[in-house]
This record gives structure tokens, C-alpha cells and sequence, in this order.
């Protein structure tokens, strides 16, 4: 997975790249897919995920199956982090 951060909407000082790359690859990671198709092919997704360090992230994204773009990254609300810890203790 290549990551694309060329013009993102959210401070990187706040949110690293490597944290980013954490949560998109969180093998408990829980992925949205919004209803919209698009003609271009690309796929765009709502995804919760934890980092190493055990932070809760949000992030929106877009991918083509080869180029991951960050479009939001924020951390969860406490409502997302009660829903993904639900999806982790069914996988665990």
C-alpha cells in the first residue's frame, strides 16, 4: 500500500503517517464502504482502526487498489471506540 498525504485536510503534527499506516492495517481494523459507486473505479472508505501505541484512530480514505489517499484523519469518539472495541472482542 502506497500512502498519498499531497494536500490532506488535518494537521500531520497531530496524526503521523506511521500512525496512519498503523490504523489502515489493523488486522481488527473495521471498514465502511459508503453506497455511492463511482465511474472512476475508486473506492472510498470510512475505516476504525488502533495504532501500536494504542490510539484510537478515524480515517477517511479513498483507494484505487494501489494508492491509499488520507481524505480525514481524526481520533474516534467515544461512541466509535465502544463500537470497535465490540468488533474486536467478536474477532479475539
Amino acid at each position: 500500500m502506497e500512502l498519498d498525504l499531497i494536500d490532506v485536510q488535518f494537521d500531520l503534527r497531530s496524526i503521523k503517517p506511521r500512525e496512519l499506516e498503523e490504523a489502515l492495517e489493523d488486522p481488527f481494523g473495521v471498514r465502511f464502504l459508503p453506497d455511492t459507486d463511482r465511474p472512476d473505479g475508486a473506492a472510498r472508505y470510512y475505516a476504525l482502526g488502533r495504532t501500536v501505541s494504542d490510539r484510537y484512530l478515524f480515517v477517511s480514505f479513498w483507494t484505487d487498489g494501489k494508492t491509499v489517499r488520507v481524505v480525514a484523519a481524526r481520533n474516534m469518539t467515544e461512541g466509535e471506540q465502544r463500537f470497535y472495541d465490540r468488533k474486536y472482542a467478536e474477532f479475539r
